[in-house]
């Protein structure tokens, strides 16, 4: 199911997923859905885990912004492969268990950093916000007119003053307490 839907939002954009054109495109009634999500709501729930997971999750024993570059380089891909959905990462926060896995494992990264406990749904927000900012941008056509080579230069530079920031903020709260 949603399979389908993510095809239906890759061929004709997000507003196309409805519960009716799921059903249709999987040849099945549209009630026959609800016995798998409450509604529309649970659906694009569903959608965001879908892209989510498609983030190859990095080794463990890699160092905390290895891992988070790797997922940040990731993120780029699942936005080409699907640029008229890629928007809902920023719409909707991940609600199931394995888009909440995802965001377990940044949230991981980031105290391993040293990120204060209290911080560290914060510090996701913000860094999420800022590599999903840059994707969405990336394939909406924003940067349509820069190279492939300066847009790669640009996300390292991206990555880099992220990684700045999440150790000047770990210092900063260490030095605080």
């Amino acid at each position: 199911m949603l399979r389908s839907g993510l095809a239906l939002a890759d061929e004709f954009g997000l507003a196309s997923v409805t519960m009716q054109s799921v059903a249709t495109r999987l040849a099945v009634t549209p009630m026959a859905l609800y016995r798998h999500v409450g509604g529309k709501a649970e659906l694009l729930d569903g959608l965001v885990e879908r892209l989510l997971t498609e983030l190859p999750m990095p080794m463990p024993e890699l160092a905390w912004d290895e891992r988070l570059t790797a997922m940040a380089q990731g993120i780029r891909g699942v936005a080409r492969r699907h640029p008229a959905v890629f928007p809902l990462l920023l719409e909707r926060p991940a609600a199931t268990p394995e888009a909440l896995r995802v965001r377990g494992g940044i949230y991981t990264a980031l105290e391993e950093a040293g990120v204060d406990p209290d911080e560290v749904p914060r510090t996701e927000r913000l860094i999420s916000t800022a590599i999903l900012g840059f994707a969405v941008s990336e394939v909406g056509g924003r940067f349509a007119r820069h190279s492939r080579r300066l847009l790669d230069g640009d996300f390292e530079r991206l990555l880099e003053l992220l990684r700045a920031c999440i150790v000047a903020g770990s210092t900063a709260d260490r030095a605080r307490a």
